[in-house]
């Protein structure tokens, strides 16, 4: 009976210790994303603040540069404003997002190292959305 009480009482604990790193279901905390960042490369991270879903930031590249940056919240991956090529096309990023579940998907365009675009959601309500471009999924959304 102990050992089940003091499994069940380590399982809340640590239970307890991932939702405090993981605040909202998933999404990593200004700790985890900057920790993220330095092991991508970026140095001097700074005004690093969570708005519309995403971390938003500025930082210096591994090359030098000064870059203003989106880090999807909850994979920490950074999406740096100088990066110029997309692996998916438009039309790829209109079939990702339809295939999603959104309608009326209009005002693709590729910005500052991701794809945008406008649309409804499921529920019909209007969204910016911002969009990986490598993957085609949806890593913010403004609404």
């Amino acid at each position: 009976m102990k050992t089940v009480v003091l499994s069940t009482a380590l399982a809340l604990g640590l239970a307890g210790a991932a939702m405090a790193q993981s605040p909202d279901h998933g999404v990593m905390t200004k700790a985890q994303i900057r920790a993220q960042l330095q092991q991508q490369g970026y140095n001097d991270v700074d005004d690093l603040e969570f708005s519309h879903g995403m971390w938003r930031a500025k930082a210096e590249s591994g090359n030098g540069h000064h870059v203003h940056l989106r880090v999807d919240a909850r994979t920490g991956k950074a999406y740096a404003d100088d990066q110029k090529l997309a692996r998916l096309g438009e039309d790829d990023i209109r079939a990702a997002l339809s295939s999603a579940g959104y309608t009326d998907v209009h005002d693709v365009d590729f910005d500052d190292g991701l794809w945008t675009a406008k649309a409804e959601n499921r529920a019909g309500k209007h969204v910016k959305l911002d969009v990986d471009p490598d993957t085609g999924k949806v890593v913010g959304t403004d609404d």
